[in-house]
């Protein structure tokens, strides 16, 4: 189940918003195959490492390790439980239950239903922190929030004068684009926004831009400024009813 976990990481920032999952079949303490979900809309991890299994002979007396209970229901892809079963693994050990509501113990039923020994809630914790968004929003209907800020060793963030300079340095600047690779958006102020017209992309890190979000309750924003330059989508909340024409 370590290894499982290892591989799903592979998937930060990719998945979402599906869930990041990773999959190993063993057999004899020996890894037949391995496989994570790579991408929104691509095959589920427990497809990928069944795929890697060539002799189909090999499922007899093997054990399937997977990091989220396997679907059920028809999306994007077809559910991996029907996958499971029609290759006759006949154990499964699951990390943590999947508690979406489309899912929520009915993979699991299904599999019992069908003979297959189900080991569950192997490393559930540790399962359950590398999905902490996906179980966030399903469970609190609510995104997971990173806060982020940059401050000096004394305690400051900023000066008096709104002279501009860098507290953080190069590497931490790197990590924080890494982060933005990592998450579904990043939202600041209008005051963030007029002092620093930042891009808020991730041009320091590999990965896909995350959602642009920022608050101007009168549109004071000007349209030349890089937040609204349309190269990535933008959400900005205001109380202007009606399209005010910017500057």
């Amino acid at each position: 189940m370590k290894r499982a976990i290892q591989l799903a990481k592979n998937g930060l920032g990719m998945t979402s918003p599906n869930p990041m999952v990773g999959c190993v079949i063993e057999k004899n303490g020996i890894i037949l195959s391995e496989g994570w979900h790579y991408k929104k809309g691509m095959n589920h991890a427990e497809v990928n490492a069944i795929n890697g299994v060539k002799n189909k002979d090999l499922f007899l007396d093997s054990t399937l390790y997977v990091t989220l209970e396997p679907c059920v229901h028809l999306g994007m892809t077809p559910p991996c439980v029907d996958l499971i079963i029609k290759k006759n693994i006949p154990r499964v050990v699951i990390g943590t239950q999947d508690t979406c509501d489309k899912v929520r113990g009915l993979g699991i039923l299904k599999l019992k239903e069908s003979g297959i020994e189900v080991i569950e809630n192997v490393l559930e914790n540790e399962c359950r922190i590398l999905n902490k968004r996906f179980f966030t929003f399903h469970e609190k209907n609510r995104p997971y929030i990173i806060l982020k800020w940059a401050q000096s060793y004394d305690g400051f963030i900023d000066s008096k004068n709104n002279k501009k300079f860098w507290i953080s340095g190069k590497y931490s600047r790197q990590f924080s684009h890494k982060w933005r690779a990592e998450e579904d958006s990043i939202l600041v102020g209008k005051k963030t926004v007029l002092n620093d017209n930042p891009k808020l992309n991730a041009r320091k890190w590999f990965g896909n831009n995350p959602i642009r979000i920022f608050i101007d309750r009168k549109l004071k924003v000007p349209s030349y400024y890089f937040i609204l330059d349309g190269s990535q989508k933008t959400i900005v909340f205001t109380e202007e009813k009606k399209k005010k024409k910017r500057i």
